[in-house]
């Protein structure tokens, strides 16, 4: 009927610009007289026809059904103070007749399309979803369609929409404040020095809960509990959490250390749940270097705010030895070690494996290392092929599958260098092993996918060599490490921290010094590191693709069809550190057959992990990366902008 009448408008709207015509023409060819009867004519016939079509459109409008017939008043009143109304259509999706109800909020429809109340009823009307949204008048109808049917209904959801929102908004949120390196940084000061670090750092924080409207008690003398709800949780999202930059700035101020972990649980009514989930988001917090918020919803991924600052060294000599000791008791009741590793295993890797079959070895437990498995690193390879009398006749390397037949449920398998399972070149093993040990120095980013005994992560540590080899004394054992194990063990240190130069603290060089001990020879690790012309080239060449963006950030895509190593690529990226002004970089290639990667560094005022998180990866502050399949490095550059400027955006 619609199509009808709009097909009569332009019949008419034609005939109309016939009239002109005629009367134009009569006008040049001056019939004074006539074209005054015409004109005369002409208006009373658009008259006429403009009423007849106002006419028509008011009882197109007032068509068809009305319900006051078919239903009574009583009915159709009811259905109005009920908050139901009723919208019919014909085959071409245009609105026949409906009743007041969203004719009283102003919304004319009758005549017109459909989807012209909402994009989304489309989807609606082709059974795509159950129904649709209004937000009108600062009310909310819900329309539902009828199957088999031409009809629409209309809800007047409004109440229940404000008694949802007001009900998720007062939902419990438990969370918990921690105060990163207060008990190192006041453990030997003076009262009275201590008492200005609280009045500066810890008063603050509490009237900044409490203005916020937390419920807050302290219950250690460095962590808080806080109780709220998720109306002040997303006002807290809004601010950016602004206390972790006063934490971080003040701190500064006055020349100590301490920063602000805080985390939160929600999404559950089970306060026991609640609190441990607070409780392990905290502890992902920390290990990730602490200065940050993690937020942990049931059955979702845990998500971070802020982690601006670099890991703070918090490891004291106490907590080292408690870990040797526990490692230590865990050996001795096992009845065999097997090693396992991330892929593409590296010297770090590689060294931290030697020092734990050596341990193991001399409390008189058998210790296998996967190394057959998952791959290796190219300039590891060569030293493997260089020094493979000597390992094996001291080591046992084995396959993945030769490890699983090795397997009993009193192994103990020891994770090396990584925490996630899609990383392992053993992760068959991990799905089965009953006894796991985790030894990394990677900031965690989620809960664990096996269930480890013993978790040793320190983001702070420059190695995995580092942590293990400082807690070679606290064995109490005469350990037989050669000086090509040792050697190893160093070039391990030399590459995580880009020779020395980044994550480098005092406990790095008392490690480099106990290695030098054991026989270590720093040239065989120079001269292990050392690149061959092709490499040399292959550098150069990913080199001169270098583009220099905004905040000292530069980008180097490398799309030439050929596969780089990793090592490479990371090589690259701490190359262009050493160029002025360059705070981090990013090197994207190939290096797979279908999977494309990105190696991020930094001098430490850019937090390239949260960059790589963003786009599912991971790593350090100043050193991480991210791979993805099907993906090219052009499309994989214009996300990595993307996360870049959000970044900035955040931080600014």
């Amino acid at each position: 009927m619609h199509e009808q009448f709009e097909k009569i408008k332009i019949q008419i709207i034609t005939i109309m610009v016939v009239q002109v015509g005629i009367v134009v023409g009569l006008l040049l060819f001056s019939y004074p007289f006539v074209v005054f009867a015409l004109l005369l004519f002409f208006v009373v016939n658009i008259l006429i026809i403009s009423y007849l079509l106002y006419q028509y459109q008011l009882d197109l409008r007032q068509r068809v059904i009305d319900i006051t017939r078919l239903l009574g008043k009583e009915a159709k009143d009811a259905l109005i103070i009920g908050g139901i109304g009723i919208i019919t259509y014909d085959e071409n999706y245009i609105v026949t007749w409906a009743n007041e109800l969203l004719e009283n909020e102003g919304v004319h429809i009758i005549g017109e399309r459909i989807t012209s109340l909402s994009p989304l009823m489309n989807e609606l009307l082709l059974g795509e979803r159950e129904s649709v949204e209004l937000d009108i008048n600062k009310k909310t109808f819900q329309i539902k369609r009828k199957d088999n049917a031409s009809l629409l209904y209309v809800f007047d959801v409004s109440d229940m929409v404000q008694l949802q929102r007001k009900y998720d908004q007062e939902q419990v949120v438990i969370g918990y404040i921690h105060f990163d390196n207060y008990e190192e940084t006041t453990q030997y000061e003076e009262e009275q020095t201590i008492a200005h670090i609280d009045s500066k750092l810890r008063q603050p924080v509490v009237e900044w809960a409490k203005n916020h409207g937390m419920f807050v008690r302290r219950i250690k003398s460095d962590r808080y509990s806080i109780v709220l709800n998720e109306d002040i949780y997303q006002a807290l999202i809004k601010e950016k959490f602004s206390i972790l930059d006063y934490i971080r700035e003040t701190s500064h101020q006055l020349d100590v250390n301490i920063t602000l972990s805080m985390a939160f649980a929600k999404g559950v009514s089970d306060f026991i749940l609640l609190d441990e989930m607070a409780n392990n988001a905290l502890e992902l917090a920390q290990s990730r270097g602490g200065d940050q918020v993690a937020m942990n919803q049931y059955n979702k991924e845990i998500t971070y705010f802020g982690g601006s600052s670099q890991a703070q060294e918090k490891r004291s000599k106490v907590s080292v030895r408690v870990m040797a000791h526990g490692l230590r008791e865990l050996i001795i009741q096992c009845a065999s070690i097997i090693v396992v590793v991330h892929k593409e295993m590296d010297f770090d890797c590689m060294g931290s494996a030697l020092a734990i079959s050596r341990i193991g070895n001399a409390l008189s437990k058998p210790v296998s290392i996967i190394s057959k498995s998952g791959g290796v690193e190219a300039k590891l390879n060569k030293a493997m092929t260089l020094y493979q009398e000597h390992l094996e006749a001291r080591h046992d390397f084995v396959s993945e599958s030769e490890a699983l037949e090795l397997y009993s449920d009193d192994t103990l398998v020891v994770v090396l260098d990584h925490h996630k399972k899609e990383q392992s070149n053993g992760a068959s093993l991990l799905d089965i092993a009953k006894k796991i040990v985790v030894i990394d120095h990677h900031r965690r980013q989620k809960d664990f996918d096996f269930k480890p005994m013993m978790v040793y992560i320190e983001s702070s540590s420059s190695s995995v060599v580092e942590l293990i080899t400082e807690m070679i004394p606290y064995f109490s054992l005469p350990l037989d490490i050669s000086p090509i194990e040792a050697t190893i063990m160093f070039t391990g240190i030399l590459v995580d921290t880009n020779r020395f130069r980044n994550r480098t603290g005092v406990r790095t060089f008392e490690v480099a010094s106990m290695l030098k001990a054991y026989g270590a020879d720093p040239i065989e690790s120079d001269m292990l590191l050392k690149d061959e012309i092709s490499e040399f080239e292959l550098k150069t060449k990913i080199l001169s693709k270098a583009q220099y963006l905004d905040h000292g950030i530069v980008l180097v895509p490398y799309d030439e069809n050929k596969m780089i190593s990793r090592t490479v690529m990371s090589q690259v990226a701490d190359t262009l550190l050493n160029v002025k002004d360059v705070e981090a970089t990013f090197v994207c290639a190939n290096t797979e057959q279908n999977i494309t990667a990105i190696s991020a560094r930094s001098k430490g005022k850019v937090n390239v992990q949260v960059i790589m998180e963003a786009m599912q990866g991971g790593g350090h502050f100043s050193a991480a990366a991210t791979q993805k399949e099907d993906s090219s490095v052009a499309e994989m550059v214009e996300q990595l902008l993307v996360v870049i400027d959000e970044y900035f955006e955040q931080k600014e």
